[in-house]
């Protein structure tokens, strides 16, 4: 059995996954995905084997519906559980959050199968937290809303439920999350506060980096404000917008305030002498299923005060 569409004015330019996820709706994006290379998708009868596939008006899309739920779980692996430390800092019947050290990275890829914040939640809520989530989220995420890089320290929040999973999600499509960064950059500002409205892609010369106006780029919007001035370096919050993978690396980067300790987007060498980026998600605030606004903040851990108490003595 397949399904066609004729793709019209409305939905050009859109990704296919993204289309078929909607489309499709029994079917997670992420679950979308995982049928590509079977060859069960076509676009005007070839077979497209690419869930990055930008639409185009005409274009006539078949999908192949049998077995399909079949052929999804076949590729479908969950990450073993592990017992990781977790510092959880608040856990109620729906959310976990959880304040996450430099090097934990947050679930697996990438080389990183196991020894992740995943493989810790996992080990620590049990089987019916990964049976539950299986429903709605990536297997090899459970639960997850957001994440922050590897070296990134600070908060992040957890859904242990499907209720939950959806509203939080829906909060962090809307943009009406609370998330606060605090940062120590490079180089003087001239002002005391500005926004960064660029569009943020994959680098076009490495995929591992991100890009103002890269490959395929969506909306990111930072706000910032210098908290304090120390010479050449800064010590500023950064609030976001939208929540692009790298986004306020590359922003401040961009505008030539790369963050201190960043290995990608900033100098070789640190005068410093930071072990990662100085980067910190201090204060995360979100409405829960009851409608009760719950903000939580974190301090600055330990590596990025001796980071920075060894700017103020270059004053």
């Amino acid at each position: 059995m397949k399904k066609e569409f004729c793709i019209t004015s409305e939905y050009e330019g859109e990704r296919i996954d993204s289309f078929l996820a909607k489309e499709l709706n029994n079917y997670s994006r992420s679950k979308i995905q995982k049928i590509f290379p079977d060859g069960n998708v076509t676009i005007n009868g070839v077979i497209c084997d690419s869930k990055k596939y930008i639409l185009r008006e005409g274009d006539r899309v078949n999908v192949s519906l049998d077995d399909l739920e079949t052929l999804i779980k076949g590729n479908e692996t969950s990450p073993i559980p592990q017992r990781i430390p977790l510092e959880i800092i608040y856990e109620d019947e729906y959310y976990l959050v959880v304040n996450k050290p430099k090097g934990l990275v947050v679930h697996p890829g990438n080389g990183n199968e196991t020894g992740t914040l995943v493989n810790g939640l996992i080990e620590y809520l049990g089987s019916p937290f990964l049976e539950e989530m299986r429903e709605i989220s990536d297997p090899e995420r459970p639960g997850i809303v957001h994440r922050i890089d590897k070296d990134t320290t600070g908060l992040i929040v957890v859904a242990k439920k499907k209720e939950s999973f959806i509203d939080l999600s829906k909060q962090f499509k809307e943009h009406t999350i609370t998330r606060k960064y605090t940062a120590l950059v490079y180089n003087s500002f001239k002002e005391d506060s500005g926004i960064i409205d660029k569009p943020i892609g994959r680098d076009p010369k490495n995929r591992l980096r991100r890009a103002v106006n890269g490959i395929e780029p969506r909306i990111a919007v930072t706000n910032y404000t210098v908290l304090e001035r120390l010479g050449n370096y800064n010590l500023i919050e950064a609030v976001l917008k939208t929540g692009r993978t790298h986004q306020i690396r590359v922003h401040m980067a961009y505008i030539g305030h790369p963050v201190v300790g960043d290995p990608v987007y900033g100098p070789r060498k640190d005068p410093l002498g930071a072990d990662g980026q100085m980067l910190h998600a201090g204060v995360l605030g979100f409405t829960t299923l009851d409608n009760r606004y719950l903000e939580f903040a974190s301090e600055l851990p330990e590596r990025f005060q001796m980071v920075l108490t060894k700017a103020r003595k270059l004053l």
